[in-house]
């Protein structure tokens, strides 16, 4: 991975900002389709953000992979979880998904899980 897995979160939020002054209206349409996805519904927050963890993965979008590992640890995911989650893509995807699997999804989760912390039976942000 050529950027520290904050430096992936942190630039792409950075990219979607700057990206949004550009272009407003399609930037606005984007985040309209994604709260609208990821709106709970039949499906909870960490089960669509597990999904995209995998996704993520499959696609080796390291940019996709930080953001939704933050996200699913936001969302109450367990680094169990979201490894397990990980290693669907991997029965799709092979040694390519792999390689980003023991790589940057695990880099992600040691970077972002002192992000949050246990308190009761829920995750907190703390950072």
């Amino acid at each position: 991975m050529g950027k520290s897995p904050r430096e992936l979160l942190n630039g792409f939020n950075k990219g979607f900002k700057e990206f949004s002054k550009e272009m407003p209206k399609e930037a606005k349409s984007f985040m309209s389709l994604i709260n609208t996805t990821y709106e709970p519904s039949y499906l909870d927050l960490k089960t669509k953000e597990l999904i995209s963890v995998s996704i993520g993965l499959f696609s080796r979008c390291e940019y996709c992979i930080a953001v939704h590992v933050h996200n699913a640890l936001s969302a109450g995911a367990t680094r169990e979880e979201i490894l397990e989650a990980a290693m669907v893509a991997v029965a799709f995807g092979g040694g390519p998904s792999m390689a980003y699997g023991v790589t940057t999804v695990k880099d992600c989760l040691d970077e972002f899980e002192k992000d949050f912390h246990k308190k009761g039976n829920t995750e907190e942000e703390v950072g």
